[in-house]
């Protein structure tokens, strides 16, 4: 096993407060960490990048998404199979221990008690990223006693690794950092007192006799909640090609948590495949914590993104391949490098142009998947839209779902950016708050400004143009959801 350290203590921007050490027990070693990491960032930063084996062909598999979207990060902790390590924090004295084959059933003994809450709410938000954390906040500002879920141990969602200055104006945040963001709505939810919140926390389940289930670690929850709002966000999509199962082959937002949340190099020399906005930001990321971005390969004849972030990584000399993808990647253990290839007019292969770039992280931005596994699960009325990213619900104007009082806000309404994602969380918010405050005529007003800036300005963009044309595929009218609600007979959960 390789043992170095691949923590950065030196960043132009960040500054990484690492709290007190930890150990742990990894398959008999002691490792030592800082309070805060996950167990996967932990294991990464001291160079352990195999993290489970293929149950077939025991081939190495490494990380990818890092936020618990995926089961690339599972082990065994304390004897518990199967726990995502990702957003699971290192603590003293536990034992980690990787898997290999089908993880063993756990014994439950059948004759123990539950710990188990009821609660009753105004309103559940599922998802403390940008938009959830926006909805809580929103809905207590009004009165309305909120419980806020989230799967990881932080708030903050995709903002906690976000470095670059957002956009636009005060009201929206325009001139701070993507952390910092995350820093000040975190603070605002944990000072309300309408607002509680349950890290660590997995919502299973949205039934139709009104009850939502929630389990935490020790504890089973049944919520009935007057609203819900989901806003569990997306996950990475992957890309075919030979090798892409090795350590080293990476989501981009994967290496973004270690870089920039926790200050772990995710590599020393890395091939970016996708030229988005996530692709280019990343890149230049990459090169703040001291890595060195080989290329970026874009298999469209143009960049994807936004030009003042394709800039920046031109400066420092990175080439954006267009019209370039990836066709395999080699190695033994783990990624030792890549072959890519230039396409023709129909993205297909053009034989010789292969050239091979040695590096030892292959990071994927070819974009986003709304997590809608929970709309599905609830029976709202789901709709393919490539524009968005995939299988998203159908909403109205007002972001409520085919399901009364169920609505929608943020990358699982469909992949847009963190801007809108708060704007929507607060729209969802304020729907609410009219639903149960029978009809509050300054929440009202405010829900149509922000309905009026998000249509009529900011998503008349040219660069929102793809989202913008998505979104409008996915919201119908009133009489619309009213006319499909009656056609597929949908039950209300509320």
């Amino acid at each position: 096993m390789k043992s170095l350290d691949r923590r950065i203590w030196k960043h132009p921007i960040l500054q990484f407060k690492r709290e007190r050490k930890i150990k742990f027990y990894f398959e008999g070693r002691e490792i030592e960490a800082y309070e805060g990491e996950s167990i996967a960032a932990a294991l990464y930063a001291i160079g352990v990048d195999v993290f489970s084996w293929s149950i077939k062909l025991n081939r190495n598999r490494g990380a990818f998404c890092m936020i618990g979207k995926c089961s690339s990060c599972f082990m065994k902790i304390n004897g518990t199979s199967n726990t995502r390590t990702c957003i699971e924090p290192v603590r003293d004295g536990i034992i980690v221990e990787r898997q290999r084959g089908l993880p063993e059933i756990p014994s439950v003994n059948i004759g123990s008690s539950v710990n188990e809450e009821e609660i009753k709410t105004d309103l559940l938000v599922i998802g403390g990223g940008p938009a959830g954390l926006k909805a809580a906040l929103t809905a207590a500002e009004y009165g309305l006693k909120v419980v806020l879920v989230n799967e990881h141990f932080k708030l903050g969602g995709q903002l906690v690794k976000q470095t670059h200055k957002f956009f636009g104006s005060k009201e929206l945040f325009g001139g701070l950092r993507g952390f910092q963001i995350a820093e000040m709505l975190t603070s605002k939810i944990k000072e309300n007192r309408n607002i509680r919140a349950l890290v660590q926390t997995v919502a299973y389940g949205i039934f139709r006799d009104g009850w939502i289930g929630l389990a935490s670690k020790d504890k089973l929850y049944r919520v009935k909640a007057d609203n819900i709002i989901i806003a569990t966000g997306a996950s990475e999509q992957y890309l075919a090609f030979p090798g892409n199962d090795l350590p080293g082959v990476m989501g981009a937002g994967g290496a973004q948590t270690l870089m920039n949340e926790y200050g772990i190099l995710p590599g020393e020399e890395v091939l970016v495949v996708g030229s988005g906005n996530v692709g280019l930001i990343v890149s230049y990321q990459l090169l703040q914590a001291g890595a060195r971005v080989k290329a970026i390969l874009e298999i469209m004849p143009k960049i994807g993104g936004w030009f003042v972030h394709a800039a920046k990584v031109r400066r420092y000399g990175i080439p954006i391949l267009t019209r370039h993808t990836i066709k395999e990647v080699i190695g033994r253990e783990r990624v030792e490098k890549a072959v890519i290839v230039e396409v023709d007019e129909k993205f297909k292969p053009i034989p010789g142009s292969e050239r091979e770039v040695p590096c030892n992280l292959v990071l994927l931005a070819i974009g986003l998947t709304p997590d809608n596994r929970l709309f599905a699960q609830a029976g709202a009325i789901m709709k393919w839209i490539p524009e968005l990213g995939g299988l998203v619900p159908l909403r109205t104007r007002n972001l409520e779902t085919s399901i009364r009082g169920l609505y929608i806000a943020g990358d699982a309404s469909g992949v847009e950016e963190a801007t809108t994602a708060m704007i929507e969380g607060e729209i969802a918010a304020l729907s609410t708050v009219i639903r149960s405050l029978n009809q509050p005529s300054e929440a009202i007003e405010r829900r149509e400004k922000l309905l009026e800036f998000l249509w009529q300005e900011y998503r008349q963009s040219p660069l929102l143009s793809r989202a913008r044309i998505g979104k409008i595929k996915a919201t119908i009218s009133e009489e619309e959801m009213e006319e499909l609600r009656r056609k597929t007979s949908i039950e209300e959960v509320i």
